[in-house]
């Protein structure tokens, strides 16, 4: 059981602490108090400070156009998904407008180096970023929230942000169908330049346009279309290797297809029949050539078109939801939240000092407390030295 004594200690510890409190009431009161009309004074000086805020939908990926016939298209729908697939496009926007380019092209544009009073465009950009907060939204929508102390300011500089971002995305290929027509673009050019080579090299041996489409050589075709495919698949298998394992199962089944597809060349190359009479044999094999190229120039021009209907239909721009808007209400400093918060951490404060000094005020009226606090004041003299 607990002794009386120690009840009647701990209420007189209450009690003391109490009397402590009301014997300074006045100091916990009007400190507080003085503080926060202090701080509240203060914040009338400091210069306000406006945000301005735009907020974006940022190209949006929808369900392409040839997506079936990537699928259809087997060697040349792998090689084209290969280079593209955006897991997370708001987040990578977000990385756009905070990388180099975007920044330093602001800085450049509202000379920020001389608003900010910095030497370097390395401070000049730590400012920027301390005044700039970019964000994304799970409804996809992207927002750009600007400070600064001019709000006509504030509102450009937002709304510059979308600009320079719309500049940057006219040099980068940042969605699916973009990659895919940049990459049948150079695939289209390539073999176009290849296919008129052919072709001057075929016309060289006296054969024209004309006579080709009298005699279309069926066998030599089947054999260069086959030879276009397994050229195809191979470049398929080159581009699987970068993000699949050998061991893959869609790594075997293009595998497995190649083998089909060399294995039928080698049966139309040798069901060819006799060998071709003098003069014949470079004809055909420019005419096969020929051939060759012209069928993955048609592949490569199909999905060219495709690629370029469905950038257009899934619009590669921005759309600006709300555009930045000079504020007419400042953001900061908030005076009333000021007010408070240093009128409760003076309270605080004063509550802690007068506990200390009443606790140091009771401890030197006992002979042991004194002689510790004696003992402490010595140890701090010799420690700065005053001994």
């Amino acid at each position: 059981m607990i002794e009386p004594e120690h009840i009647q200690d701990d209420e007189i510890n209450l009690l003391d602490l109490v009397q402590t409190v009301v014997e300074n009431l006045r100091l916990l009161v009007l400190g507080p108090l003085a503080v926060g009309v202090a701080a509240l004074g203060i914040s009338f000086l400091v210069k306000p400070t406006f945000t301005a805020e735009v907020s974006f939908l940022p190209p949006q990926q929808t369900q392409s156009m040839a997506a079936g016939l990537l699928n259809s298209l087997g060697a040349l729908g792998g090689l084209a998904g290969a280079a593209a697939g955006i897991k997370n496009p708001a987040d990578q926007y977000v990385s756009f407008m905070k990388s180099n380019s975007i920044e330093y092209a602001l800085i450049e544009r509202f000379k920020l180096m001389d608003r900010y009073e910095k030497e370097f465009k390395q401070d000049a950009r730590k400012v920027l970023e301390d005044n700039v907060k970019i964000a994304s939204g799970k409804d996809g929508i992207i927002t750009v929230s600007v400070d600064d102390h001019d709000p006509q300011f504030a509102a450009d500089l937002a709304n510059a942000h979308v600009e320079e971002l719309t500049r940057l995305m006219g040099r980068l290929a940042v969605t699916e169908a973009q990659q895919r027509r940049q990459f049948f673009e150079q695939q289209l050019k390539t073999a176009k330049d290849k296919l008129a080579a052919a072709e001057i090299a075929l016309g060289e041996t006296g054969v024209n346009a004309a006579v080709l489409k009298s005699d279309p050589a069926s066998a030599v075709a089947a054999v260069a279309m086959l030879q276009a495919q397994v050229t195809a698949q191979e470049v398929k298998l080159g581009a699987m290797r970068g993000y699949l394992a050998e061991s893959a199962p869609e790594f075997k089944q293009a595998m497995t297809e190649l083998l089909n597809l060399r294995a039928q060349l080698a049966k139309q190359s040798q069901d060819k029949g006799a060998e071709p009479k003098a003069g014949q044999g470079d004809y055909i094999n420019r005419y096969r050539d020929f051939k060759y190229q012209e069928t993955l120039y048609e592949l490569f021009a199909k999905q060219f078109e495709m690629a370029k209907l469905d950038e257009a239909r899934e619009g590669a721009t921005i759309q600006v939801v709300d555009a930045a808007q000079p504020p007419e209400l400042k953001s900061k400093p908030k005076k009333a939240l000021i007010a408070i918060l240093a009128t409760l951490a003076t309270g605080f404060a004063l509550l802690l000092f007068v506990f200390v000094r009443q606790a140091l005020r009771n401890g030197a009226q006992d002979i042991e407390t004194a002689q510790k606090l004696a003992s402490i004041k010595s140890s701090w003299r010799k420690a700065l030295g005053k001994a």
